[in-house]
């Protein structure tokens, strides 16, 4: 019993840490955690995960989101300020400035998605009435504020409970686990059951453990960086595996494994759109199961294929994990330059 809720859903992990937790499997990435990361490090070699923050291109992904904006801050006087000689305002100075702003859609590119950024109409007060609500019972209009109507568009927002800075907070350091999807099932899209995972998972010898970090590879990055930030929408949409959140035995092997975030480089980690249910039901069942139930952060988008080349090739699936997003407080998603060590 919390003051937010009264009843939790089935299989969730709400009030497992208390009544205001903020971190949910977070909670798992304890130091020994990290320490099985470091100790994953033999060659020193290192891997970005992060595909320019430019990337895809376009809006064809998601229509509400744009590539970042850059352009110089403005000095007093109105001058742009780039390439700006300080001799014209300081007599005999040699300085030459350029000095810069970034207009992001925070989840545009490489990102973690925030355990506010999906939640669920749910009775959590057990009177019958289902209200919105995220993880651990925190309420939408309370915990999580911002504009709801038309008129009110460009008005503030804020995560008071949940923002992506407890990410950065806690450091987001430990041992990375890659399921090498594409190298069995090519690049087709397609929606990866629990029969299908785990004839992976046995066929490779890949061991996922409580507080262990998963990396999905599906190829499909690495064909976004090919098409120079200009994708086809009918290649895009033909490409890559993705979860599916619909089959209970994959949705039961993600709460019983421990996990604390599960990554991938497609566009939602789990096949969008899932397949079709009646009745009512989430539109993204994996993260209504993974965010809103668990507590289970989500990747979205990184960059995986030259590091799940080199674990295949060097007959490992393990390595040293470092991805904080931005401490940006009250912020829902973030970008995020993933870094693997090996």
């Amino acid at each position: 019993m919390t003051l937010r809720w009264s009843r939790r859903p089935e299989g969730s992990t709400w009030g497992d840490w208390g009544p205001d937790d903020e971190l949910g499997r977070l909670n798992l990435l304890t130091p020994e955690k990290v320490r099985q990361g470091v100790a994953e490090v033999r060659e020193g070699l290192t891997f970005c995960l992060s595909l320019p923050l430019d990337y895809p291109g376009g809006n064809v992904l998601n229509p509400r989101r744009h590539p970042p904006k850059i352009t110089p801050t403005v000095r007093a006087n109105g001058r742009p300020n780039m390439n700006f000689p300080v001799c014209e305002e300081v007599p005999d100075a040699t300085d030459v400035i350029s000095d810069d702003l970034a207009v992001l859609h925070l989840q545009y590119s490489t990102q973690w998605d925030g355990l506010c950024h999906v939640g669920s109409l749910f009775d959590a007060d057990g009177d019958g009435q289902a209200e919105p609500v995220y993880y651990n019972g925190f309420r939408a209009g309370r915990d999580v504020t911002g504009p709801t109507r038309p008129e009110e568009a460009g008005a503030p927002s804020r995560a008071r409970a949940l923002g992506i800075e407890r990410l950065a907070e806690r450091g987001m350091q430990g041992r990375g686990v890659m399921i090498d999807l594409h190298a069995h099932l090519g690049e087709g899209r397609r929606a990866v059951g629990y029969d299908t995972l785990r004839r992976i998972l046995d066929a490779d010898g890949v061991v996922v453990e409580p507080g262990d970090m998963v990396c999905l590879h599906t190829g499909f990055a690495e064909r976004l960086l090919g098409m120079d930030r200009a994708p086809d929408p009918e290649v895009v949409h033909g490409l890559g595996a993705g979860l599916d959140g619909r089959d209970g035995r994959l949705l039961n092997w993600i709460t019983d494994s421990g996990i604390c975030a599960l990554i991938a480089d497609n566009y939602a980690v789990e096949a969008y759109p899932a397949r079709a249910m009646r009745g009512c039901c989430a539109t993204l069942p994996l993260h209504e199961h993974c965010l809103f139930k668990l507590g289970v952060n989500l990747g979205e988008l990184w960059h995986l294929t030259p590091l799940a080349t080199w674990l295949r090739a060097n007959g490992r699936s393990r390595f040293l994990l470092t991805a904080p997003p931005l401490r940006l407080p009250g912020a829902v998603g973030s970008p995020t330059t993933p870094i693997a060590t090996v």
